[in-house]
């Protein structure tokens, strides 16, 4: 096992016990929802979109009428999350597709997920490990900002690169779980716009960027 891998470990065994009950902060009660939830997220908070797709989803309530709906109708009611035009945009495109090509469900296929509009790498992750339960590796702001400060990266800021570099020592079956507990710990400890309570951290003396 190498060092990075060890510590690897460490911090995933660490982060268990400091959040028990983690999951993905965005409401959702079906994999669709979810898919249109990870678009809108994009530059705005889970908070707010939560807030939003209640909205949508009284209008819309389903794969069907989403994809029927005119797309400046989405848009005055995503508008809220930013990017509405584009994000309506894809949203519209990307129900039709379930419609038309999945029979209105979301495809269980990595790849399917990449084709969809809107969604990339990081989307196409989630869906795979919260809705179908398979290993997945979600590279969001958080998740590049505390894998280089812990030291699991060196200076590694492009998403994709830090996937994999990531898949190479996080095991699989922790591998979800592990990227929403970042999302905790980037949240309430290690956070972004403030300096990082090091003092209350519970990886202060493994961290290797402690203290900056």
């Amino acid at each position: 096992m190498t060092k990075k891998a060890k510590l690897a470990e460490q911090i995933i065994e660490r982060l268990k016990i400091e959040y028990p009950e983690t999951q993905c902060t965005l409401d959702y009660d079906d994999a669709w929802k979810l898919l249109v939830s990870v678009r809108l997220a994009a530059q705005c908070t889970d908070a707010r979109v939560n807030v939003v797709v209640e909205d949508l989803y009284r209008k819309f309530p389903d794969v069907n009428a989403l994809a029927d709906a005119e797309v400046d109708d989405i848009e005055a009611i995503v508008k809220p999350c930013g990017l509405g035009h584009s994000k309506a945009r894809d949203i519209s495109a990307c129900m039709k597709i379930l419609r038309d090509e999945y029979g209105g469900k979301v495809p269980e296929d990595f790849d399917a997920l990449l084709k969809l509009p809107g969604v990339g790498r990081k989307s196409a992750n989630l869906i795979m490990g919260d809705v179908f339960g398979k290993p997945a590796i979600v590279t969001d702001t958080h998740c590049i900002r505390l894998v280089n400060r812990m030291g699991l990266m060196d200076g590694i800021k492009e998403p994709k690169k830090v996937e994999m570099a990531l898949w190479k020592i996080i095991p699989p079956e922790e591998s979800n779980d592990f990227c929403h507990r970042l999302v905790d710990h980037g949240r309430a400890v290690c956070t972004a716009r403030t300096k990082p309570y090091c003092d209350r951290c519970c990886l202060a003396d493994i961290c290797k960027k402690t203290g900056v």
